[in-house]
């Protein structure tokens, strides 16, 4: 694989969105990983930086983009510089303001 890209599955476990490699593997292969809109079958998927990853998670849909390839799995604060959190709606579909 170029240098400029990385597996879908180790970026995910490198980010921290799954506990081990194995288990990102399977969040690709069961559909709940899309990558610039196109679903992601396969958890050797090149990803670049500047990509759009949406995760489809058990209480939350994550729209992440891409800002660097991780190299280890580090810590959390470090894991945290690997993407750039673009999910606008932090809460409700539906907002409560009646104020207009």
């Amino acid at each position: 694989m170029r240098e400029d890209r990385q597996r879908i599955d180790k970026w995910l476990w490198f980010a921290r969105f799954a506990k081990s490699r194995t288990l990102a593997a399977k969040l690709v292969t069961s559909g709940f990983v899309r990558v610039n809109g196109q679903k992601a079958e396969n958890p050797a998927k090149p990803l670049a930086v500047g990509d759009v990853v949406t995760l489809a998670l058990a209480r939350a849909t994550l729209v992440l983009r891409v800002e660097d390839l991780g190299e280890r799995r580090g810590p959390a604060p470090e894991a945290r510089l690997l993407y750039a959190d673009l999910t606008h709606d932090k809460g409700a579909l539906v907002r409560g303001d009646d104020s207009e």
